[in-house]
């Protein structure tokens, strides 16, 4: 019998598996799986290397800057597109804001969780300040 919907791709495009990925994250579960409560989580993490956006882009990422910082101008960026989404969606008709809303819905959780690593490895009375 023949198939009339062809399997789907292993790795969406643009997207690649690599075994220095795979590393990273086996390492970054150990340590999670290591760590006590007296211990922040994010003074395990390395500083940042110099990485570009792209190879033509101006921009890249400077090297240094701790885990702690990056995650909070991660969780500042987030913000930024769902403040835009927000204000696209409300021009956007039909299928457009659906799409719109299931992308603000995602950035919501991606902030959701980089905040969620900055408060857990934050002492107690900071969070409440925030």
């Amino acid at each position: 019998m023949k198939k009339l919907v062809p399997d789907p791709p292993l790795s969406l495009p643009g997207q690649f598996r690599t075994p220095e990925h795979d590393i990273d994250t086996q390492r970054i579960r150990l340590a999670l799986a290591a760590s006590n409560a007296e211990t922040s989580i994010l003074s395990n993490l390395q500083d940042t290397v110099p990485t570009s956006v792209g190879h033509q882009s101006m921009f890249s990422v400077r090297p240094g800057i701790n885990a702690e910082e990056a995650l909070v101008h991660v969780s500042l960026l987030l913000d930024c597109a769902v403040q835009v989404s927000d204000e696209i969606t409300e021009r956007a008709s039909g299928v457009e804001r659906g799409l719109i809303w299931s992308m603000i819905h995602s950035v919501e959780m991606a902030r959701a969780v980089v905040d969620s690593l900055l408060d857990a490895n934050r002492p107690a009375e900071n969070i409440q300040q925030s």
